[in-house]
């Protein structure tokens, strides 16, 4: 059965998950999440992609990554991680064979205001598994950047973000807020839904741009009730197969 080509928009952000083989852990010490994140810093900035938030699981990671102006900066990103980690792991482990489980799953994400309710997804994960009381007391995500406790410079601010107050301290409060208030009746399954099956995470009207962009049908959305926010206006895109 053929795959389906993934939309990959420039100057956008995207939900990305990849996940271990099997789902077996991928990440068992300290040092493996961090060798995973000097890859990411390097990555990022060598390619010209920004990250706005991220959330390494014990056999997945959840990023927002927006590529910059060339599409096919994605998948040389996550081909980068993965190989290079992958690498490790098999000297580490002496044996070979990858770490991940397939090809990336990513959603372009329409709205600003999915940019913030993705990236609360993503760092509510830990909370959501039962591994902390607090998306604070997890080491491994954005969050603690977010609410002032910064450790990963290279981490881009989400413009939104920058939004939630006139000062650090306002912004970091405001956001904090709007974790603790949890994720609304239905918008987890959302976000969920559109990420792993490589829907669009948007309203109507940004399907509807999409696919006449495309000159073709996208997979349609997940159920649920989205969230307004601005429309994205016209962009190019990437048909990616890889």
């Amino acid at each position: 059965m053929p795959r389906t080509a993934r939309v990959v928009l420039p100057n956008f952000p995207h939900h990305v998950i990849q996940r271990g083989h099997n789902r077996r852990p991928i990440f068992t010490e300290n040092a493996d999440f961090d060798s995973f994140l000097q890859t990411l810093s390097e990555w990022k900035t060598a390619l010209g992609c920004k990250v706005y938030a991220f959330c390494l699981m014990t056999n997945h990671t959840h990023l927002i990554v927006d590529p910059g102006k060339t599409p096919g900066n994605l998948a040389v990103l996550m081909k980068r991680l993965a190989g290079r980690y992958t690498r490790r792991m098999n000297l580490l482990e002496d044996r070979s064979g990858t770490v991940w489980n397939g090809r990336f799953k990513s959603s372009p994400i329409e709205t600003d205001r999915y940019l913030l309710a993705c990236s609360r997804y993503i760092e509510l994960n830990p909370v959501r598994a039962g591994m902390v009381a607090d998306p604070a007391q997890y080491h491994w995500s954005s969050y603690r950047d977010r609410i002032g406790r910064p450790r990963f410079r290279w981490l881009d601010e989400n413009p939104i973000y920058r939004e939630m107050g006139r000062t650090p301290a306002e912004r970091q409060a405001s956001y904090r807020d709007w974790t603790s208030a949890g994720i609304p009746e239905g918008e987890w399954e959302f976000l969920r839904t559109a990420v792993q099956r490589g829907q669009l995470t948007g309203k109507d009207r940004f399907e509807t741009f999409v696919q006449r962009r495309l000159g073709r049908r996208v997979p349609p959305r997940a159920p649920g009730r989205p969230q307004t926010g601005r429309i994205i206006k016209s962009v190019p895109f990437l048909l990616d197969d890889g």
